[in-house]
């Protein structure tokens, strides 16, 4: 008998468990964080964005925004705010896996690889790609809070 309680103590420990994961398992469920679509606007959509791929401008660029810290940082161009957005709809996006989207249509983005905590920048380059976006609900709204990485540039007839 105290073997079938241990059981199902652990049961029930492991379903809680698995509920309260740090992120959703599909696309377009309420944010468990709701600083997220802020978070990905100020990293990836913010004002003043260079529009070459001048290491200086981008190094000036990353440390008035204070992100010396993050080795990889990907750029999306603000006139994209509205395609960006829609690829947590149906109108731009699919689903991928988990709680991510991914667009429908490829998008032109800059990619700047800096060495962590100096700024120094590596290589800044020009980018067409799939967007594959974690989506969430936050005010009603299905929004991007996230930028995935695409390597091989998946595309939506491929995702799962």
């Amino acid at each position: 008998m105290a073997a079938h309680r241990a059981l199902v103590s652990l049961s029930l420990c492991l379903l809680l468990g698995e509920q309260t994961s740090a992120k959703n398992d599909a696309p377009c469920q309420p944010s468990k964080w709701n600083n997220g679509y802020n978070r990905f606007l100020k990293r990836h959509l913010p004002s003043g964005t260079p529009n070459s791929v001048d290491h200086n401008e981008w190094e000036r660029f990353i440390k008035s925004l204070g992100g010396c810290d993050r080795p990889t940082q990907s750029f999306l161009r603000p006139e994209d705010l509205d395609r960006v957005r829609a690829v947590c709809s149906e109108e731009g996006g699919k689903v991928f896996k988990d709680n991510l989207c991914i667009s429908q249509q490829p998008f032109t983005f800059i990619t700047v690889r800096s060495t962590p905590g100096t700024c120094g920048i590596r290589k800044v380059e020009r980018e067409k790609k799939h967007l594959i976006l974690a989506c969430e609900v936050l005010e009603n709204e299905c929004v991007p809070v996230h930028f995935e990485g695409n390597p091989t540039d998946q595309r939506p007839s491929i995702a799962k």
